[in-house]
């Protein structure tokens, strides 16, 4: 089947326009990328309009029509990689202003004398530099959960940028030594592969923001809104698969806290301020547990009740963790929380149960916790209790 230039043209042009609709579109269904998607939005359409202009370019004398399409169309390839770097929180408004300054100039200086070479060879720099800047982006999100959609849009802007950067650095060489007469194929396959790029990676980006908005809200809703920890459908899912995991004999500690007397600072002080409380224990607890590394559990699983789950860790050195953490929680509450002053005693109860033949479950472990957390808030509070293994206080 006998594809000609014109129709590839509009081709082009009808996909980035639909392109630009659709993400243009999806900017209300994602806030936290709406300026984003804008952008992206924008730079589809000005590769459109770019493509239109392409198509009367000749209508214009010397220079001016070919000059004014390309500028065009490189304004949307650097939006596009613009777009992207907003994703990462950067600009590239200095690097896009001297891009098209030395385009601007190259065109000035090529004129109507060498213009064939200036449209053939030399706008392919530029779009395959912003091509490669558009990838550079991509990969600079390698932390974010993109998923798959991520190495596709990365693939899509890398063979982009290879193909143009093939136009300027082998074609010349080609045509020198195969003849002109291969231009116009190259020229079909370029639009070829430009009529696949402004389909396939404006659908990748967009299901890109889809997944990074579809974890987001998984995130929430495993998060507590005040502490922002874990909280507790977050604790038992993670917890259960960390046990199923787990070696026979790898060693699991688990503790569970409680603050002490926390209903009456709420009566007392105020709701706002036993937020505060909670918010500078789950601060304290957080950094002693920070050295453990991400496979220690953090959440809140009730109001003032949180529980921790250390694989690896045996009874002793859970213990330590938890005497570290009940010393800092008293220190911190006797000069303060966020600058209030609390006249009353502020301290914390912790029980300690390690994985053994009788407590093998998540909620084994975490019952036999309880136990032991209860018993010491029987003594008086402000100490830690191991389940089975008598009293162990930190203060009196």
């Amino acid at each position: 089947m006998h594809v000609d230039l014109l129709t590839l043209y509009f081709l082009a042009i009808g996909t980035l326009l639909a392109s630009s609709a659709m993400t243009l579109w999806e900017h209300r269904t994602h806030p936290a990328r709406s300026k984003e998607l804008k952008i992206l939005a924008a730079g589809y359409a000005t590769l459109a309009v770019g493509c239109a202009a392409v198509i009367w370019r000749r209508e214009l004398p010397g220079a001016w029509g070919s000059a004014l399409s390309n500028m065009v169309m490189l304004c949307g390839y650097l939006l596009i990689a613009h777009g992207l770097a907003a994703m990462n929180g950067r600009r590239y408004r200095l690097a896009s202003a001297l891009i098209l300054l030395v385009q601007a100039l190259a065109w000035i200086i090529s004129g109507a004398r060498w213009l064939e070479i200036m449209w053939m060879y030399l706008t392919a720099i530029p779009i395959s530099l912003t091509a490669a800047m558009a990838a550079r982006e991509l990969l600079r999100g390698e932390g974010r959960q993109w998923g798959h959609a991520r190495n596709i849009a990365v693939l899509v802007t890398g063979a982009h940028a290879a193909l143009y950067a093939f136009r300027a650095a082998v074609l010349p060489w080609l045509a020198a030594r195969y003849g002109d007469s291969i231009l116009p194929m190259v020229s079909k396959i370029t639009l070829y592969e430009g009529v696949l790029y402004s389909v396939v990676l404006p659908m990748t980006l967009l299901r890109l923001v889809r997944e990074e908005t579809h974890s987001q809200l998984l995130q929430e809703s495993q998060t507590d809104y005040l502490t922002r920890l874990g909280n507790r459908r977050w604790f038992f899912e993670e917890g259960v698969r960390i046990l199923g995991r787990a070696g026979k004999h790898e060693p699991i500690s688990l503790l569970a806290f409680d603050l002490d007397h926390f209903k009456a600072i709420n009566d007392r002080y105020g709701h706002k301020t036993g937020d505060e409380v909670l918010k500078s224990f789950s601060a304290i607890a957080r950094g002693a547990l920070g050295p453990l590394g991400p496979r220690a559990l953090l959440a809140r699983i009730g109001g003032e009740e949180f529980a921790a789950l250390l694989p690896g860790l045996e009874s002793a050195p859970a213990q330590a963790v938890g005497e570290l953490i009940v010393r800092r929680f008293e220190q911190t509450a006797a000069l303060g929380i966020d600058g209030i002053g609390i006249g009353m005693r502020t301290t914390l109860s912790i029980g300690l149960a390690c994985k053994d033949g009788d407590a093998t479950t998540l909620t084994d472990l975490l019952a036999a916790a309880d136990k032991a957390l209860y018993s010491a808030k029987s003594l008086g509070g402000n100490r830690l209790e191991r389940a089975g293994n008598g009293a162990q206080t930190t203060h009196a």
